[in-house]
């Protein structure tokens, strides 16, 4: 398999083996795809439980068990004006 690389991937492959991490340059490709693959995995899995949680919400919706937004938006600008006070009064107290 012949697989054409830039110049700065390349000299990134020189410098790895060089740095003696990697005893050769197919075994930094290898671990460059390991870790892609890793990447991979874990977004899809994060992708599922973000799918799951989607229908959850949906479904709590759907029994009455929903906030309003602008609820929401309310507390959320409430806690935010009181951690930013907290964090004045650090300030003021350092």
């Amino acid at each position: 398999m012949h697989i054409p690389l830039t110049p700065e991937l390349e000299q990134l492959i020189y410098d790895k083996v060089n740095s003696g991490r990697y005893p050769s340059a197919g075994e930094v490709i290898r671990e460059g795809l390991r870790l892609l693959d890793e990447r991979d995995r874990l977004a899809e899995k994060r992708l599922t439980e973000l799918k799951q949680k989607i229908q959850i919400g949906i479904e709590e919706l759907d029994r009455g068990l929903g906030i309003d937004g602008d609820t929401v938006f309310v507390e959320l600008e409430l806690e935010i004006q009181q951690a930013e006070a907290q964090i004045q009064l650090t300030e003021e107290s350092a």
